[in-house]
């Protein structure tokens, strides 16, 4: 990497000593940055020369200040010649450890990771949750399984983090572990939250993801249409904990919350809201922005039905729902008893409410964009495509009209 260095002699009479004396500083810029030094001398200011940057005159005084300043100045010079022959890369911090026979810490790349997972850990249930967790362990295994593979080393020095190093990891996820674009975007970008947190503690000089284009591809969502909610709904289980599940799941279907905040829902979360009926308010536990839901007559059928509940009145629930895991295992089974063709997952719920329950009813996409407890509208018009479907379903009523129409015309 290119660099610049200037040297510059000044005196500082901000910091003249009792008798008068100006103290001489260096002054090093690299790449526009400056590093300023003690000479440890000091010299009358009419004796200074500021554009020749030493003391004036041929005296004994004059010969040995400037003598010891050349050899400071030689210094640097034998500093930047070491650094570049030894692949070093010269920036005012290492430069100045360098130069003053600082050994800087190697900040270790796994151990910087192991210990943002550890404190995440500890925070599990106030800011973060097991699954996301769960993710930054799965991001780490894989930045150990590069290191080991591109590097044949257990870690890695921070500051030798860069875009190359970025891209490499990007391919690796993609052909040696099989991880499709999204997935490998996902564990970059929780990678990449190591490095800035590392450059803004000042660990590094620069953020090496700023030169990183990788991007998320659009998925097609899936989400249940209103005939298949209305065969979940109605249809007949002889079986408790799958009539169980389908009650959770359409409870989903029609307030638009993720499995964590049904799971944390309790009985004071239910409000009067300002039309003086009875609504759902929450805070998500994903983006910590607060979610607040009218509450339809299917859901209070569900809060009903469950209200007595065991496990809701020894733990103060407002619903009995199994884990996340049960949950999904058991809704692939209610899939296949009411014939629904779709890879059931209790997050297709929450997509169910955002299209067919509200924006394909004509709910407008900021109402819905606040329900779902969005920060961002941006979001949200991931679902608004399914307008687009309802227009084209709507024409087709209309086109089949004209087509009716123009046959009479022409008989």
């Amino acid at each position: 990497m290119k660099h610049k260095i200037s040297i510059l002699f000044y005196v500082k009479s901000s910091k003249a000593s009792k008798n008068g004396l100006l103290p001489i500083y260096q002054r090093i810029t690299i790449n526009g940055i400056r590093i300023e030094l003690s000479t440890s001398r000091y010299v009358e200011k009419s004796k200074w020369n500021t554009a020749a940057g030493k003391i004036k005159g041929n005296s004994e005084e004059a010969r040995l200040i400037n003598s010891h300043l050349d050899i400071l100045k030689n210094k640097v010079y034998e500093t930047e010649k070491w650094m570049i022959n030894n692949d070093q890369e010269i920036n005012a911090l290492n430069f100045k450890n360098k130069l003053l026979g600082i050994e800087e810490k190697q900040r270790m790349l796994l151990i910087i990771f192991e210990d943002h997972n550890r404190r995440m850990k500890e925070l599990i249930g106030k800011e973060f949750s097991i699954n996301t967790h769960k993710k930054y362990e799965t991001a780490i295994n894989h930045t150990r399984e590069f290191l080991k593979s591109q590097y044949n080393s257990n870690d890695i020095a921070i500051r030798k983090v860069d875009i190359a190093f970025i891209n490499d990891f990007d391919f690796f996820l993609r052909n040696s572990k099989n991880c499709n674009n999204n997935s490998t975007i996902k564990y970059i970008r929780n990678f990449g939250k190591i490095i800035k947190q590392c450059y803004v503690n000042g660990w590094i000089e620069k953020d090496p993801f700023l030169s990183y284009k990788g991007k998320v591809r659009e998925i097609e969502r899936v989400y249940l249409s209103q005939e298949e909610i209305e065969t979940i709904i109605n249809k007949e289980l002889k079986i408790k904990r799958l009539e169980l599940v389908r009650d959770m799941f359409a409870f989903s279907c029609f307030t638009g919350l993720a499995y964590i905040d049904v799971f944390n829902l309790s009985k004071a979360n239910i409000v009067i809201g300002i039309d003086g009926e009875k609504w759902i308010s929450t805070h998500r536990q994903k983006t910590e922005s607060a979610s607040k839901i009218p509450i339809l007559p299917v859901t209070q059928m569900i809060i009903d039905k469950y209200e007595n509940h065991p496990q809701c009145c020894k733990e103060d629930k407002l619903l009995p729902i199994l884990s996340n895991q049960k949950m999904n295992a058991y809704l692939k089974e209610l899939a296949d008893i009411c014939n629904i063709d779709k890879e059931l997952t209790f997050h297709i719920a929450r997509h169910t409410f955002a299209t067919t329950v509200t924006l394909t009813n004509g709910v407008p996409i900021e109402s819905v964009s606040k329900m779902l407890g969005h920060k961002n509208l941006r979001t949200t018009q991931h679902y608004a495509k399914v307008l687009d479907r309802k227009v084209s379903e709507d024409m087709k009523i209309l086109k089949q009209k004209f087509i009716l129409n123009n046959a009479k015309v022409g008989t």
